[in-house]
């Protein structure tokens, strides 16, 4: 018998994750694209990030935009026909383009999913937008706020009787639109093992971010949800998961939904028997000021150390700057600091291909020759003299 599970498992292979040899031209924009990309890379495929001449595209500095890890970065003009067909041959070779332009504007470019097919029909072309590729807003301007707008995800979200809370830019841009973006990608990729044909992903944040509200559908066709906002089990509706005030200005989150769980909330929060009995909705006002009441006694720190490892679903709400020394992440070492940056590692692990430490976003440009001359460009010196590519200054 072995002596561990770690017996069990089969020697990790140093291939820098699941992913390798698969390789990616990224046409660079901003937002769900560039975290689509990102994620292909940290699961180990080669990801070329074709940028426009002058700076980044996201305004966040190169250097520090987490967004760019783990890739190298080219600078092409795409207004030239010589860029566009540089690009091309770079396709040529690729597995997968990614690119997040309206819809139309790579056929205009020269570098629409024809254009890429008629030099290699085995190319996924991932196209991440927030209206999608039809429909009468497809031609519009557009932010992920916008999108859950219409999704009821962001109108679900928030206060009873306040006004919706912006979830950043999680539910939209990362969670409808660049996880969504990755699952069809990697999905078009296993069909064309079998059928050897490329085709198009249509990933489009309002589709996405619809598909992440389907379980609450679902409770509301069955009575178990109402339509407004703060008034249901999971948005703060129920005193039992939501949020509470310490001492010291800081929060506590609680999620202590099954009975077992509520009860050793109740016990180790210390309320009363009287005040804890939640059968009856009309009470429930009265048991959310004896929580809030309890939880503003002691700090965060005190709250934490009387839950921190029990089964009442009670956790202390960091920050971002906190979250990287909480002990579990910390020994899980969910954070790295790449480039004097600390970010979250890749996820999600592999038992055998593992990823590699993500490595620094790199200067635009900083790779423009040598990833002309390994895919095989022709003619890159006189590209570079003409200004149609650029590489960057090495210092």
């Amino acid at each position: 018998m072995p002596e561990s599970v770690d017996a069990l498992l089969p020697e990790a292979d140093s291939t820098g994750g699941p992913l390798s040899g698969l390789k990616v031209v990224e046409l660079a924009g901003i937002g769900p694209g560039p975290y689509a990309a990102m994620l292909l890379a940290d699961m180990g495929a080669e990801v070329v990030r074709v940028e426009r001449p002058g700076k980044g595209a996201s305004g966040v500095p190169p250097l520090q935009d987490v967004t760019r890890r783990n890739r190298r970065s080219i600078v092409v003009d795409l207004r030239s026909p010589e860029g566009v067909a540089a690009v091309l041959s770079l396709v040529e070779q690729a597995d997968v383009l990614i690119e997040g332009f309206r819809p139309g504007v790579t056929e205009r470019m020269g570098l629409g999913p024809d254009d890429c097919w008629e030099r290699n029909a085995r190319l996924v072309y991932g196209r991440m937008t927030g209206w999608g590729q039809e429909g009468p807003l497809s031609k519009a301007a557009g932010h992920d706020i916008g999108y859950i707008a219409i999704t009821g995800a962001l109108g679900a979200i928030g206060r009873r009787g306040e006004r919706p809370v912006p979830p950043l830019n999680l539910v939209g841009d990362f969670g409808g639109g660049s996880t969504f973006l990755v699952m069809g990608i990697l999905a078009a990729l296993w069909e064309t093992e079998r059928s050897g044909r490329g085709q198009v992903v249509d990933a489009a944040i309002v589709d996405g971010a619809s598909s992440l509200t389907g379980l609450l559908h679902g409770m509301m066709s069955a009575g178990l949800w109402r339509d407004k906002r703060g008034a249901n089990m999971l948005d703060g509706g129920q005193p039992w998961y939501d949020t509470y005030e310490t001492s010291d200005g800081e929060h506590m989150a609680v999620g202590a939904l099954e009975p077992a769980f509520y009860e050793q909330m109740v016990t180790l929060l210390g309320l009363p028997a009287e005040v804890a009995d939640r059968s009856d909705p009309k009470t429930w006002p009265r048991l959310r000021d004896a929580m809030a009441e309890a939880f503003a006694s002691r700090t965060r720190a005190e709250w934490t150390e009387v839950f921190e490892g029990t089964d009442a679903c009670v956790a202390p709400v960091l920050s971002f700057g906190e979250a990287a020394e909480h002990p579990h992440l910390a020994a899980r070492e969910a954070f790295v600091e790449v480039g004097g940056v600390t970010q979250p590692a890749p996820a999600p692990r592999f038992s055998r291909t593992h990823a590699a430490t993500p490595a620094a976003p790199p200067a635009v440009g900083a790779d423009t020759r040598a990833v002309l001359e390994e895919w095989g460009v022709a003619d890159v010196g006189s590209l570079l003299e003409a200004g149609v590519v650029v590489q960057a200054d090495p210092s």
